[in-house]
């Protein structure tokens, strides 16, 4: 099994959740709210009156086989807007309970 954090601008909230409803994934957490700055342009999102983005912080476990197919998707979205914002990290979960 691997762990997929998704963190985004709350503006791709819905293509997130299309997503992973496309793919069966139902369980998640999500963190809203969630403030930084992006790694490649280093644009503040901090819910300011400056910097009035935010972004939003979503984890899930899946099984491997799904893995590819999410990061597809994010790269998708990611490439018709690159500059609202999107990046997915994956790693292993040794155990669970």
């Amino acid at each position: 099994m691997k762990a997929i954090m998704i963190i985004y601008n709350q503006a791709h909230t819905e293509k997130v959740e299309y997503v992973l409803h496309k793919l069966g994934v139902k369980g998640y957490t999500l963190w809203e709210n969630v403030q930084g700055s992006g790694t490649t342009t280093g644009v503040p999102h901090l819910g300011t009156h400056t910097w009035p983005e935010i972004n939003k912080s979503l984890l899930t476990v899946v099984e491997d086989e799904l893995v590819e197919k999410i990061l597809a998707k994010v790269r998708k979205i990611d490439a018709v807007s690159e500059e609202v914002g999107i990046r997915a990290f994956v790693w292993d979960i040794l155990q669970s309970v």
